[in-house]
């Protein structure tokens, strides 16, 4: 199974889409965007934001940095840039992605094993 796949099932994907599939908020996205100059996603021709998975890589590292080694902005953004210049970005990009995609996928199973170990409920006949 290709590890891209939970995100590169499309081209490019609406600001509602990736708040779904990191679960940030759009006003969180649109100040990274101001704060981080790799996050640039460009705009259709209705003036919407639309990422690619690309991007979508990036914002769930910065999240990473963000929210699990409680970096500061400003210290996220040096450790960004120091990775992009040593070229380790797509590497790390990869490896967030693949550990967010396990915990949704391992939280996700657990919500099927509490379905499945409901005691089945009685039809009255």
């Amino acid at each position: 199974m290709d590890t891209d796949e939970p995100i590169a099932k499309k081209a490019y994907y609406s600001i509602g889409e990736v708040c779904d599939l990191t679960g940030l908020k759009p006003h969180v996205l649109r100040y990274w965007e101001s704060q981080f100059e790799l996050l640039h996603p460009t705009k259709n021709r209705a003036g919407n934001r639309v990422f690619r998975p690309k991007e979508i890589e990036l914002i769930l590292l910065v999240k990473h940095l963000l929210y699990e080694k409680k970096f500061t902005i400003d210290g996220a953004r040096q450790h960004l840039l120091d990775m992009r210049k040593s070229g380790k970005i797509a590497e790390e990009g990869k490896d967030v992605v693949n550990r967010d995609f396990l915990a949704n996928m391992k939280q996700e199973l657990l919500q099927v094993k509490e379905v499945l170990a409901a005691p089945p409920s009685r039809l009255d006949s």
